[in-house]
């Protein structure tokens, strides 16, 4: 997706400044929105980039250097206005500038490749599903080969930094020039950003995510995300205050410079914070002698380390001696304890007791010899540490003897670098004059040389992309002129074939003026049998040449896959014919008033950034109609907004394993369902033959609802509304679709074996009949016309194969988003629109035939929609609720007694003898 921060120049006056935006490029109708962040709601304009064109100007020198106006474009308008942008880098700027004549060729190639039916869009369809889609393919590119070979030629190759692409919307905005980034001319819609802002409550400890299929929306941070963070803060902490009181004793050297203690002598601290001060500000001199000082220092280490070894070997022959000793002390006084014990305690006594005499002995020996060990290294220990505590002192006293001398010999140094340096300047100014004039001239050269080199590289990019530029206009030009020539060919086509049909009819209307008494057949009748043939004529390749730009008014099939002329019945032929020629002139005088295609594509550049809700908008847009080539994203959109809570509570491929058990066990439905397959729209290609790939979808559909809803299985019906379904839909999207409408839209019992709720429904029209057009109620029953025998195919299946094409797509999607309601408002509609034709029917004969067709009569969408939707306000739910109720307990008691009635006939059959051959209508059909 390509989007990102650019900077606009917009304002007048002194409040003209470049101003930050978030652009995003629209491949529908290719346009490059622009927003004031990724999160608002609301465009505050766009750029028309199929009828712009790019340019840059090569930046001088100095503003090169400074940066200024180095990355600005601007983008031309046919109308002479003039946008400028900037991008933070150049890199940034070449790559919106390939991109965008990359998005333009593709739209202009895909508008010449285009269908030449008005009704389809000129560019693929991002959201398209179903069967329909399957007609719509993206188109091929034309492409002129060696004019995409010399556009690839002249390609810069770039490619995008953190500020272009999805992942900038969570970078922050680039830093303005001006603070001010307050637009006047769009003040309505920054208000209405900021209102809608605020409505979404307070947005702390929330992160913002930017969606690519085309939406924005916040996330909450989960709990793990917050225990991470507090435990970094405390961390933090822990560490902020540990360095604080931490003291350095692990040190091998303790006045190194970079590990120096708090609790020092105050002239060494005094005296390292001189130096290192100096060595921040100081010049060369003082850092060459700094440098002298760290090799006397290291010069001392070097001695303190050896004098260390050294120690360390004297204190090990000490301990050596001392155990030698300890040994030979050891020895001496046990000889001496058992020549003793020898001679006067050895007489008389036991040999066992003797030897635990000596045991005692050697343990009283042994503690002995360890705790005079243990005070001998205790005196070692302190006296080693007395010797220690002197070196750190004497230490410290040449160290700060070294570091005054230091001191004193740098402010010497200083003062002769000084001198020094007012000595070159005044012999470099007498003598060296000609020397620095001309290495002052080498350097200027050279950074010219560089300053040239950059700007031939530059100019030479800028040529590349000029050239790249002119050679798109110049073919979008010629494909333009070729469009206009194609479209002059066929205005030529069409006034001459105009010009031969008013011909005729003015031929026909001089015959038809004076009257003919023979019995010979007159020219009138040869020129209407001639206009007949010429428009039933089917369409022959006789003239190649001339197919191109023959005028193409009534396809054989319309966009919906329907057929718009039958093949059997010629008079039936005619008025198909008539009929599609109507519709098709409707379409076109629709096509000038652009106005509700424009606030649908403005309602989605809207929603490009936060997901779409409920709103009056919304339901205003859909009333008037979803375009074509929006339908399957908003129908999907509505019947997950009604079905969420069954969705929900499923598990993952629910779908599918319904249609696997469907496939697998035995279905009491499948054998019905099959029957019906075929009969369901035959006048649809999609569903025409056994091998289409409509028949399979539906199909599946239908078995998978069967198992899933075992109280219904299969009614008939159900298969033109997953058919409808399907054209716009995938196979688990329309199984959800049927599930809206039977389970969730519909009362319980509307598609049983009873259809209870359908002949409920039949009599809450006829309420409302007597209420909204009691004139056309009255005379209906006048002539005893049961009109609920037409009426109630329009509530089984929403009017599908009742109305035309174009308004049962309009119906459906008003019915997706509010429901059952649409039905009857619709249903109203129809006999409102036709009001005066039927009151002037003086009988039921012609009153209930006309009543069969005239639906397919009404073509005008738009009036139909008014009538439904403003005529017949107020329209509440709740009075539709009410006697469905009311209407609902007298139908069940009616049922009841129609059982009861039919168990009394069975029972007689069963008694009486006359009656046992009588056989009910259920035991005929069976």
């Amino acid at each position: 997706k390509l989007c990102g921060y650019l900077q606009k120049l917009s304002g007048k006056g002194p409040l003209r400044g470049f101003r930050s935006r978030w652009f995003v490029f629209d491949p529908r109708r290719c346009y490059l929105y622009y927003f004031k962040g990724p999160q608002e709601a609301l465009p505050l304009g766009h750029l028309d980039i199929a009828s712009a064109c790019f340019s840059y100007h090569q930046p001088e020198a100095g503003a090169a250097a400074a940066g200024d106006e180095a990355a600005a474009f601007e983008v031309h308008s046919p109308n002479g206005a003039v946008a400028v942008l900037k991008a933070a880098t150049r890199q940034d700027m070449t790559y919106w500038l390939q991109e965008l004549q990359q998005k333009r060729w593709e739209y202009c190639n895909n508008l010449d490749a285009a269908k030449r039916d008005s009704r389809t869009s000129p560019t693929p369809s991002d959201f398209s599903k179903g069967l329909v889609a399957k007609d719509n393919p993206g188109s091929i590119l034309s492409q002129n080969a060696s004019a995409e070979r010399a556009r690839n030629i002249l390609a810069v190759e770039t490619s995008p930094t953190d500020l272009v692409g999805e992942q900038a919307a969570s970078q922050p905005a680039p830093v303005q020039p001006s603070a001010i980034n307050f637009s006047l001319k769009q003040w309505s819609t920054e208000i209405k950003n900021s209102m809608s802002s605020l409505r979404k409550g307070n947005n702390e400890n929330r992160k913002s995510v930017f969606y690519t299929t085309e939406e924005w929306e916040l996330l909450d941070p989960t709990p793990k995300d917050l225990e991470d963070s507090i435990a970094l803060e405390e961390k933090r902490k822990h560490l902020a205050e540990g360095s604080k009181g931490r003291r350095l004793t692990s040190s091998a050297f303790p006045f190194d410079f970079g590990r120096i203690p708090h609790k020092t002598r105050r002239p060494l601290k005094d005296m390292i914070g001189s130096s290192k001060n100096r060595n921040s500000s100081d010049s060369s001199p003082t850092e060459w002698y700094s440098g002298n000082g760290n090799k006397l220092v290291s010069e001392l280490q070097l001695k303190y380390q050896s004098q260390q070894e050294e120690l360390e070997k004297l204190k090990k022959d000490l301990l050596s001696q001392k155990e030698l000793v300890r040994l030979l002390q050891q020895t001496v006084r046990s000889s001496q304890y058992d020549k003793y014990f020898a001679s006067r305690l050895c007489e008389g006594v036991p040999k066992d007791k003797l030897e635990l005499l000596h045991q005692k002995d050697d343990q009283i020996l042994g503690l002995n010899n360890q705790l005079e060990k243990l005070n001998l290294e205790k005196d070692s220990l302190q006296q080693e540490v007395k010797n220690l505590k002197c070196k750190v002192g004497e230490l410290n006293e040449q160290l700060g003897m070294l570091m005054e001398t230091i001191q004193a010999k740098d402010e010497v140094i200083m003062k002769l670098s000084r001198q020094l340096s007012e000595c070159e300047d005044s012999t470099s100014s007498q003598s060296g004059a000609v020397n620095s004039s001309v290495a002052t001239c080498t350097n200027k050269e050279l950074q010219e040389l560089d300053r040239l080199k950059d700007n031939l590289q530059g100019y030479k990019t800028q040529n590349k992309f000029l050239n790249k530029e002119i050679l798109e206009l110049s073919a979008l030009r010629r494909n333009a002129e070729a469009r206009e020539r194609e479209w002059q060919a066929k205005y030529t086509s069409l006034e001459a074939k105009l010009c031969q049909i008013e011909s005729k009819y003015l031929i026909l209307l001089q015959e038809m003026k004076t009257p003919v008494c023979s019995e010979e057949q007159s020219p009138a009748r040869e020129v209407i049998t001639q206009l007949l043939e010429d428009a039933l004529k089917a369409e022959t390749s006789e003239q190649p040449e001339q197919a191109f730009f023959k005028p193409h008014l009534v396809s054989e099939y319309d966009i919906y896959g329907f057929q718009t002329v039958p093949e059997d019945d010629d008079e039936e032929k005619l008025v198909a014919k008539s009929r599609a020629l109507d519709l098709r002139s409707l379409s076109l005088s629709e096509n000038r008033e652009i106005s509700t295609g424009v606030k649908w594509e403005n309602y989605l550049a809207s929603t490009m950034n936060r997901e779409m809700m409920r709103c009056v908008e919304l339901k205003n847009l859909i009333r008037s109609g979803i375009p074509h080539e929006h339908r399957s994203k908003m129908w999907k959109w509505c019947v997950n907004l009604h079905i969420k809570k069954f969705k929900d509570s499923t598990v993952p491929g629910y779908f599918q394993t319904l249609l696997q058990n469907a496939l697998e066990k035995q279905n009491p439905a499948s054998k019905q369902i099959e029957l019906d397959l075929l009969r369901t729209l035959p006048n649809n290609k999609h569903y025409s033959s056994p091998t289409s790939e409509g028949i399979q979808k539906l199909r599946n559909v239908l078995l998978a609802f069967s198992w899933r809803n075992p109280d219904i299985g299969y009614c008939q019906g159900l298969n033109r509304l997953v058919a409808i379904a399907l054209l716009y839909l995938e196979q688990e999207d329309a199984f959800w679709c049927l599930v809206t409408i039977v389970e969730v839209f519909m009362p319980r019992d509307y598609y049983t074996k009873t259809l209870l709720g359908s002949q409920v429904d039949q009599r809450v029209f006829k309420d409302l009949m007597s209420e909204k057009l009691p004139r056309l109620h009255a005379h209906f029953e006048q002539y005893k016309v049961d009109y609920t025998l037409i009426t109630f195919n329009w509530f089984l299946v929403v009017f599908v194969d009742s109305v035309v094409s174009d308004i049962l797509f309009k119906i459906w999607d008003s019915f997706l988003y509010e429901g059952p309601k649409v039905i009857f408002r619709f249903a109203l509609a129809l006999f409102k629109y036709k009001e005066e034709e039927i009151l002037k029917l003086q009988d039921s004969m012609s009153i209930f035939k006309y009543l069969r067709y005239f639906t397919r009569t009404i073509l005008d969408a738009r009036k139909l929609t008014g009538i439904a939707f403003g005529d017949l306000n107020p329209f509440p739910l709740r009075q539709i609720r009410n006697r469905r109720t009311y209407h609902l307990e007298k139908v069940r008691l009616e049922l009841t007694e129609l059982e009861a009635i039919r168990e009394d006939f069975l029972r007689e059959r069963e008694t009486c003898v006359e009656k046992r051959d009588l056989i009910s209508d259920d035991e005929e059909d069976s």
